[in-house]
């Protein structure tokens, strides 16, 4: 039996993220203690944050809960305040006692301990945990509204005291590689099950955007600044015959750069359930990332859902994107954007469709978790054998001395 794990993550109940599939698929096989975040920013006076603090409050009070299979999520009450120094040794003993307590409840020993936070590096080495991970997503010390600085610092010292570290873009891993040597490439999955249901005839076109004109070019996600909104502007305005819906939650104010424009629609958040049902409505699937610096770091989730699907595909140059450019249309600029998606738009041959989807079969959240437990149980391996080996070498040593 797999040991349990427990883990410091995002918020269980935001849009599903690469936290959700991995600790999911993970759940189906051991226990898993997902940790709702423990702040990686100060909160503003938001009505957005005043609410997170409130629904924090509720579920701290609520206690554990099991939302599916073996997966259990807490809610430490932390001090958001990542990092000042007497927060940190306040939230410390909060989280060290939610933990102790968690533990007691479902009956944990030995337990892994897993991060997908960069801020956490207080608890690794003092939970009593068997072996350390550290999952990283993205290269958080270029998120707005976070302390680059303070984030960059807290990252290295939780780099320098995990066992071994997964990063999902090659970009990331070899940026986290030198600082941590047991680091790998952990590519996202797709969940190739739900997205593949945009080819059955019997799913439906939700109502909204069944009644947007054709073509419709379509986005799903949350609506951050790593979007680039001037280049959908440049693309609704080029083309005014075509619906440019935009699916997801609203976080950046560059969204005001296309709200006004009369073909653009502003679907808002949606369930990610109902996200094979716009894949079915869009004739065209973007991944419209600014390319600058920072996105040689960002591994988009979305490529495979949309390929699942069975979309034509254009995105910005993006490395991640690159290995699929046999799929996918990749477009340097607004004009080559506007120029493959016209493109795209003749690409609607059914069997065109089913071989974009079959191509993502391998590419599946339960083999990508394969491979990292794969990894860490090489890792694992390799540190007993050290250990094993360490005390017969200073013997040996020892020995030749006398």
């Amino acid at each position: 039996m797999s040991r349990p794990i427990i883990a410091f993550s995002k918020d269980w109940n935001e849009d599903p993220t690469s936290n959700h599939h991995v600790l999911r698929e993970l759940a189906k096989t051991r226990r898993v203690v997902w940790l709702n975040s423990l702040s990686t920013r100060v909160p503003s006076m938001s009505s957005r944050d005043l609410g997170k603090i409130k629904r924090k409050l509720v579920e701290f009070t609520t206690g554990v809960v099991n939302p599916e299979n073996d997966l259990w999520v807490a809610t430490p009450l932390v001090l958001p305040l990542p990092h000042n120094p007497i927060a940190r040794i306040v939230n410390r003993h909060i989280v060290r006692r939610t933990i102790a307590h968690v533990r007691a409840q479902l009956g944990i020993t030995e337990f892994d301990l897993w991060t997908f936070l960069p801020n956490t590096a207080d608890y690794i080495g003092t939970l009593d945990e068997t072996l350390a991970v550290y999952y990283c997503v993205d290269e958080w010390a270029t998120f707005p509204g976070l302390d680059a600085a303070a984030t960059r610092t807290a990252e290295e010292r939780l780099l320098r005291r995990v066992d071994v570290t997964f990063a999902t873009s090659k970009a990331l891993a070899a940026a986290k590689r030198a600082v941590c040597s047991n680091t790998f490439h952990a590519p996202h999955g797709v969940d190739y099950a739900k997205f593949a249901r945009a080819l059955d005839p019997a799913t439906k076109i939700p109502a909204d955007l069944a009644a947007l004109p054709s073509p419709r070019v379509g986005f799903f996600g949350t609506l951050r600044d790593f979007i680039d909104f001037d280049l959908l502007a440049e693309i609704a305005r080029s083309r005014p015959e075509w619906s440019v819906v935009l699916v997801g939650q609203q976080l950046s104010e560059g969204i005001a750069k296309v709200r006004d424009l009369p073909n653009v629609h502003l679907l808002g958040r949606r369930s990610h359930d109902e996200l094979p049902g716009y894949c079915k409505g869009f004739d065209v699937g973007l991944v419209p990332y600014r390319i600058d610096g920072d996105v040689k770091f960002i591994n988009p989730l979305k490529l495979r859902e949309y390929l699942c699907a069975g979309l034509s595909v254009v995105s910005t140059d993006m490395p991640e994107v690159q290995p699929y450019a046999h799929l996918c249309h990749l477009a340097p600029t607004p004009a080559a954007a506007i120029a493959a998606i016209e493109r795209a738009l003749t690409e609607r041959d059914p069997a065109l469709r089913r071989m974009r989807s079959e191509a993502m079969q391998s590419e599946t959240w339960e083999a990508r978790v394969a491979a990292v437990v794969s990894a860490i149980a090489r890792v694992e391996r390799e540190r007993d054998l050290r250990a094993q080996l360490l005390p017969e070498a200073l013997a040996e040593l020892e020995l030749v001395g006398t």
